[in-house]
Protein backbone atom coordinates (compact mmCIF):
# COMPACT_ATOMS: atom_id res chain seq x y z
CA UNK A 1 0.00 0.00 0.00
CA UNK A 2 2.83 2.20 0.75
CA UNK A 3 4.04 1.65 -2.62
CA UNK A 4 0.78 2.35 -4.17
CA UNK A 5 0.51 5.41 -2.34
CA UNK A 6 3.88 6.82 -4.32
CA UNK A 7 2.56 5.45 -7.85
CA UNK A 8 0.08 7.01 -6.97
CA UNK A 9 1.50 10.46 -6.20
CA UNK A 10 3.12 10.19 -9.41
CA UNK A 11 0.30 9.19 -11.64
CA UNK A 12 -0.96 12.36 -10.55
CA UNK A 13 1.83 15.04 -11.70
CA UNK A 14 1.87 12.72 -14.13
CA UNK A 15 -1.74 13.92 -14.98
CA UNK A 16 -1.09 17.11 -14.39
CA UNK A 17 1.95 17.85 -16.62
CA UNK A 18 0.67 15.77 -19.37
CA UNK A 19 1.13 17.32 -22.83
CA UNK A 20 -0.95 15.23 -25.14
CA UNK A 21 -3.85 12.89 -24.73
CA UNK A 22 -1.88 9.46 -24.95
CA UNK A 23 0.36 10.89 -22.13
CA UNK A 24 -3.13 11.76 -20.00
CA UNK A 25 -4.52 8.55 -20.86
CA UNK A 26 -1.50 6.65 -19.48
CA UNK A 27 -1.49 8.58 -16.72
CA UNK A 28 -4.57 6.94 -15.58
CA UNK A 29 -4.41 3.81 -16.16
CA UNK A 30 -0.92 4.16 -13.72
CA UNK A 31 -3.63 5.72 -11.53
CA UNK A 32 -5.27 3.13 -11.48
CA UNK A 33 -2.66 0.51 -11.06
CA UNK A 34 -2.02 2.22 -7.88
CA UNK A 35 -5.83 2.67 -6.87
CA UNK A 36 -5.46 -1.64 -6.70
CA UNK A 37 -2.89 -1.23 -4.30
CA UNK A 38 -4.63 1.20 -1.94
CA UNK A 39 -8.50 1.17 -2.33
CA UNK A 40 -10.91 -1.34 -0.36
CA UNK A 41 -9.75 -4.81 -1.63
CA UNK A 42 -6.02 -4.45 -0.07
CA UNK A 43 -7.38 -2.51 2.75
CA UNK A 44 -9.83 -5.21 3.23
CA UNK A 45 -6.98 -8.07 3.81
CA UNK A 46 -5.38 -5.38 6.20
CA UNK A 47 -8.46 -5.29 8.29
CA UNK A 48 -8.89 -9.21 7.94
CA UNK A 49 -5.96 -10.17 9.31
CA UNK A 50 -5.44 -7.60 12.01
CA UNK A 51 -9.02 -8.21 13.46
CA UNK A 52 -9.79 -11.86 12.54
CA UNK A 53 -13.49 -13.10 14.06
CA UNK A 54 -13.99 -9.28 14.86
CA UNK A 55 -13.31 -7.98 11.14
CA UNK A 56 -17.06 -6.83 10.87
CA UNK A 57 -17.07 -3.61 12.47
CA UNK A 58 -13.76 -1.97 11.38
CA UNK A 59 -14.42 -3.38 7.72
CA UNK A 60 -17.52 -1.01 8.39
CA UNK A 61 -15.84 1.98 9.73
CA UNK A 62 -13.81 1.83 6.71
CA UNK A 63 -16.13 1.63 4.13
CA UNK A 64 -17.96 4.70 5.68
CA UNK A 65 -15.21 6.81 5.47
CA UNK A 66 -14.25 5.85 2.37
CA UNK A 67 -17.49 6.17 1.37
CA UNK A 68 -17.59 9.72 2.44
CA UNK A 69 -14.71 10.27 0.58
CA UNK A 70 -16.41 11.74 -2.56
CA UNK A 71 -18.51 13.55 -0.69
CA UNK A 72 -15.44 15.70 1.31
CA UNK A 73 -13.03 15.59 -1.59
CA UNK A 74 -15.76 16.56 -4.41
CA UNK A 75 -16.36 20.35 -3.27
CA UNK A 76 -12.62 20.50 -2.28
CA UNK A 77 -11.39 19.87 -5.98
CA UNK A 78 -14.32 22.41 -7.36
CA UNK A 79 -12.44 24.57 -5.51
CA UNK A 80 -9.23 23.52 -6.51
CA UNK A 81 -9.79 23.68 -10.14
CA UNK A 82 -11.38 27.16 -9.93
CA UNK A 83 -8.71 28.50 -7.93
CA UNK A 84 -5.73 26.99 -9.77
CA UNK A 85 -6.99 25.58 -12.96
CA UNK A 86 -7.34 21.59 -13.36
CA UNK A 87 -3.50 20.90 -13.71
CA UNK A 88 -2.98 23.13 -10.99
CA UNK A 89 -5.39 20.97 -8.66
CA UNK A 90 -4.04 17.84 -9.24
CA UNK A 91 -0.58 19.23 -8.16
CA UNK A 92 -2.82 20.05 -5.31
CA UNK A 93 -3.83 16.95 -4.53
CA UNK A 94 -0.24 15.17 -5.49
CA UNK A 95 0.64 16.86 -2.46
CA UNK A 96 -2.09 15.70 -0.07
CA UNK A 97 -1.86 12.10 -1.26
CA UNK A 98 2.22 12.03 -0.83
CA UNK A 99 2.04 14.21 2.68
CA UNK A 100 -1.05 12.20 4.32
CA UNK A 101 -0.98 8.19 2.86
CA UNK A 102 2.48 7.74 2.12
CA UNK A 103 3.54 8.17 5.78
CA UNK A 104 0.59 6.25 7.26
CA UNK A 105 0.74 2.89 4.89
CA UNK A 106 4.45 3.35 5.60
CA UNK A 107 4.89 3.76 9.52
CA UNK A 108 1.41 2.30 10.57
CA UNK A 109 0.88 -0.75 8.24
CA UNK A 110 2.55 -3.91 9.40
CA UNK A 111 2.57 -7.17 10.02
CA UNK A 112 3.11 -7.92 14.02
CA UNK A 113 -0.44 -6.60 14.71
CA UNK A 114 -2.23 -9.61 13.54
CA UNK A 115 -4.88 -12.47 14.27
CA UNK A 116 -3.80 -15.90 15.27
CA UNK A 117 -5.17 -17.30 12.28
CA UNK A 118 -3.72 -14.65 9.86
CA UNK A 119 -0.23 -14.79 11.29
CA UNK A 120 -0.10 -18.73 10.91
CA UNK A 121 -0.60 -18.01 7.22
CA UNK A 122 2.22 -15.84 6.53
CA UNK A 123 3.82 -18.44 4.46
CA UNK A 124 0.71 -18.46 1.33
CA UNK A 125 0.61 -21.95 -0.13
CA UNK A 126 0.02 -21.91 -3.89
CA UNK A 127 -1.87 -25.77 -3.35
CA UNK A 128 -3.87 -23.98 -0.89
CA UNK A 129 -5.28 -21.25 -2.54
CA UNK A 130 -6.12 -23.50 -5.71
CA UNK A 131 -8.01 -25.79 -3.48
CA UNK A 132 -9.97 -22.78 -2.59
CA UNK A 133 -10.29 -21.28 -5.93
CA UNK A 134 -10.80 -23.70 -8.30
CA UNK A 135 -13.67 -25.11 -6.44
CA UNK A 136 -16.78 -24.69 -7.84
CA UNK A 137 -18.78 -23.07 -4.90
CA UNK A 138 -16.03 -19.92 -5.40
CA UNK A 139 -16.37 -19.86 -8.97
CA UNK A 140 -20.12 -19.69 -8.68
CA UNK A 141 -19.74 -17.16 -6.00
CA UNK A 142 -17.44 -14.98 -8.00
CA UNK A 143 -19.49 -14.86 -10.36
CA UNK A 144 -22.77 -14.18 -8.81
CA UNK A 145 -20.70 -10.94 -7.16
CA UNK A 146 -19.72 -10.04 -10.38
CA UNK A 147 -23.04 -9.94 -11.58
CA UNK A 148 -24.59 -7.68 -8.40
CA UNK A 149 -21.35 -5.63 -8.53
CA UNK A 150 -21.81 -4.66 -12.42
CA UNK A 151 -26.30 -4.20 -12.65
CA UNK A 152 -26.35 -2.29 -9.27
CA UNK A 153 -23.62 0.04 -10.91
CA UNK A 154 -24.90 0.22 -14.06
CA UNK A 155 -28.27 1.49 -12.67
CA UNK A 156 -27.61 3.58 -9.57
CA UNK A 157 -24.97 5.66 -11.46
CA UNK A 158 -26.40 6.27 -14.24
CA UNK A 159 -29.30 7.24 -12.19
CA UNK A 160 -29.58 10.98 -13.05
CA UNK A 161 -30.50 9.74 -17.02
CA UNK A 162 -32.98 7.08 -15.75
CA UNK A 163 -35.18 9.39 -13.99
CA UNK A 164 -34.61 11.99 -16.50
CA UNK A 165 -36.19 9.88 -18.98
CA UNK A 166 -38.95 9.28 -15.95
CA UNK A 167 -40.19 12.96 -16.23
CA UNK A 168 -37.97 14.40 -13.55
CA UNK A 169 -36.36 17.78 -13.65
CA UNK A 170 -32.42 17.53 -13.63
CA UNK A 171 -32.03 19.19 -10.26
CA UNK A 172 -34.28 16.70 -8.51
CA UNK A 173 -32.57 13.73 -10.50
CA UNK A 174 -29.29 15.00 -9.18
CA UNK A 175 -30.49 14.91 -5.57
CA UNK A 176 -31.55 11.35 -6.08
CA UNK A 177 -27.93 10.39 -7.04
CA UNK A 178 -26.87 12.07 -3.69
CA UNK A 179 -29.58 10.50 -1.51
CA UNK A 180 -28.23 7.00 -2.98
CA UNK A 181 -25.30 7.84 -1.32
CA UNK A 182 -26.97 8.32 1.81
CA UNK A 183 -28.31 4.89 1.59
CA UNK A 184 -24.74 3.20 0.93
CA UNK A 185 -24.04 4.22 4.08
CA UNK A 186 -27.34 3.17 5.43
CA UNK A 187 -26.73 -0.22 4.28
CA UNK A 188 -23.61 -0.37 5.89
CA UNK A 189 -24.61 0.93 9.19
CA UNK A 190 -26.94 -1.74 9.27
CA UNK A 191 -25.03 -4.60 8.08
CA UNK A 192 -23.10 -6.01 10.84
CA UNK A 193 -26.29 -6.56 12.84
CA UNK A 194 -27.56 -8.23 9.76
CA UNK A 195 -24.40 -10.56 9.35
CA UNK A 196 -24.92 -11.05 12.83
CA UNK A 197 -28.27 -12.45 12.83
CA UNK A 198 -27.93 -14.47 9.30
CA UNK A 199 -25.53 -16.68 7.39
CA UNK A 200 -23.44 -15.75 4.61
CA UNK A 201 -25.67 -17.99 1.90
CA UNK A 202 -28.59 -16.52 3.22
CA UNK A 203 -27.78 -12.48 3.80
CA UNK A 204 -26.16 -12.92 0.12
CA UNK A 205 -29.31 -14.06 -1.07
CA UNK A 206 -31.55 -11.77 0.78
CA UNK A 207 -29.25 -8.62 0.00
CA UNK A 208 -29.08 -9.80 -4.00
CA UNK A 209 -33.17 -9.93 -3.90
CA UNK A 210 -33.93 -6.52 -2.86
CA UNK A 211 -32.06 -5.55 -5.33
CA UNK A 212 -33.44 -7.45 -7.81
CA UNK A 213 -36.59 -5.85 -6.84
CA UNK A 214 -35.20 -2.56 -6.35
CA UNK A 215 -33.82 -2.42 -9.97
CA UNK A 216 -37.06 -3.87 -11.43
CA UNK A 217 -39.21 -1.28 -9.47
CA UNK A 218 -37.48 1.17 -11.10
CA UNK A 219 -37.33 -0.20 -15.15
CA UNK A 220 -41.00 -0.86 -14.96
CA UNK A 221 -42.47 1.84 -12.64
CA UNK A 222 -43.23 5.25 -13.76
CA UNK A 223 -43.50 7.30 -10.88
CA UNK A 224 -44.37 9.61 -8.70
CA UNK A 225 -41.19 10.61 -8.32
CA UNK A 226 -41.02 10.53 -4.47
CA UNK A 227 -41.45 6.61 -4.77
CA UNK A 228 -38.78 6.20 -7.35
CA UNK A 229 -36.38 8.21 -4.90
CA UNK A 230 -37.12 5.53 -2.25
CA UNK A 231 -36.44 2.69 -4.16
CA UNK A 232 -33.03 4.69 -5.96
CA UNK A 233 -32.14 4.72 -1.99
CA UNK A 234 -33.35 1.25 -1.35
CA UNK A 235 -30.64 0.39 -4.08
CA UNK A 236 -27.93 2.38 -2.68
CA UNK A 237 -28.39 0.26 0.14
CA UNK A 238 -27.62 -2.60 -1.21
CA UNK A 239 -24.99 -1.48 -2.92
CA UNK A 240 -24.10 -0.53 0.41
CA UNK A 241 -24.34 -3.94 1.62
CA UNK A 242 -22.71 -5.57 -1.43
CA UNK A 243 -19.39 -3.27 -0.51
CA UNK A 244 -19.48 -5.06 2.80
CA UNK A 245 -20.58 -8.83 1.07
CA UNK A 246 -17.44 -8.20 -1.02
CA UNK A 247 -15.47 -7.54 2.18
CA UNK A 248 -16.33 -10.77 4.08
CA UNK A 249 -17.45 -13.48 1.46
CA UNK A 250 -14.26 -15.27 1.56
CA UNK A 251 -13.43 -15.21 5.22
CA UNK A 252 -17.04 -16.09 6.06
CA UNK A 253 -16.26 -19.23 3.89
CA UNK A 254 -13.12 -20.41 4.12
CA UNK A 255 -11.69 -18.28 6.72
CA UNK A 256 -8.96 -15.36 7.24
CA UNK A 257 -5.97 -18.07 6.26
CA UNK A 258 -3.94 -17.10 2.81
CA UNK A 259 -7.14 -14.51 2.81
CA UNK A 260 -4.67 -11.55 1.00
CA UNK A 261 -4.13 -13.91 -2.40
CA UNK A 262 -7.67 -15.50 -1.97
CA UNK A 263 -9.85 -12.60 -1.64
CA UNK A 264 -7.47 -10.72 -4.71
CA UNK A 265 -8.29 -13.58 -7.16
CA UNK A 266 -11.98 -13.15 -5.88
CA UNK A 267 -12.41 -9.75 -6.49
CA UNK A 268 -10.47 -9.16 -9.68
CA UNK A 269 -13.65 -10.01 -11.95
CA UNK A 270 -15.27 -7.41 -9.94
CA UNK A 271 -12.91 -4.49 -10.07
CA UNK A 272 -13.13 -5.17 -13.85
CA UNK A 273 -16.61 -5.35 -14.27
CA UNK A 274 -17.08 -2.13 -12.04
CA UNK A 275 -14.81 -0.09 -14.10
CA UNK A 276 -17.37 -0.71 -17.39
CA UNK A 277 -20.24 -0.45 -15.65
CA UNK A 278 -20.63 3.23 -15.47
CA UNK A 279 -20.14 2.65 -19.77
CA UNK A 280 -21.78 -0.30 -19.96
CA UNK A 281 -25.66 1.45 -19.06
CA UNK A 282 -25.91 4.11 -21.44
CA UNK A 283 -24.74 1.79 -24.32
CA UNK A 284 -26.61 -0.77 -23.66
CA UNK A 285 -29.88 1.86 -23.23
CA UNK A 286 -28.75 3.20 -26.53
CA UNK A 287 -29.50 -0.19 -27.77
CA UNK A 288 -32.41 -0.75 -26.90
CA UNK A 289 -34.05 2.57 -26.87
CA UNK A 290 -33.95 3.94 -22.95
CA UNK A 291 -32.85 3.37 -19.65
CA UNK A 292 -35.80 1.68 -18.28
CA UNK A 293 -34.74 -1.10 -20.83
CA UNK A 294 -31.64 -1.28 -19.25
CA UNK A 295 -32.77 -1.26 -16.03
CA UNK A 296 -34.62 -4.50 -16.73
CA UNK A 297 -32.00 -6.24 -18.39
CA UNK A 298 -30.13 -5.37 -15.35
CA UNK A 299 -32.85 -6.58 -13.12
CA UNK A 300 -32.92 -9.93 -14.70
CA UNK A 301 -29.21 -10.63 -14.44
CA UNK A 302 -29.41 -9.63 -11.08
CA UNK A 303 -32.12 -12.28 -10.41
CA UNK A 304 -29.41 -14.64 -12.07
CA UNK A 305 -27.01 -14.06 -9.56
CA UNK A 306 -29.74 -14.83 -6.65
CA UNK A 307 -30.10 -18.25 -8.43
CA UNK A 308 -26.26 -18.31 -8.33
CA UNK A 309 -26.33 -17.55 -4.81
CA UNK A 310 -28.72 -20.27 -3.22
CA UNK A 311 -25.22 -22.66 -4.45
CA UNK A 312 -22.71 -20.86 -3.02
Amino acid sequence: MTAGSVIGVVALLLVAWSPSLPVFFTAWIIAGFAQSAVLYPPAFAVITRWYGTDRVGPLTTLTLVGGLASTVFAPLVVALIDGLGWRGGYVVMAGILAAITVPLHALFLNGRWSDDAGSQSAAVSKAEVRQVTRTPKFIILQIAMAMATFTLFAVTINIIPLFLQRGMDYSLAAVALGLIGAGQVVGRIGYPQFARATSARTRTVTIFAIGAVSLLTLALVPGPAWLLIVVAVLAGAVRGCHTLLQATAVSDRWGTKNFGTINAVFTAPMTFVGAFAPVAGPALAGLLGGYPAMAMVMAVLLIGAVGLTTRS
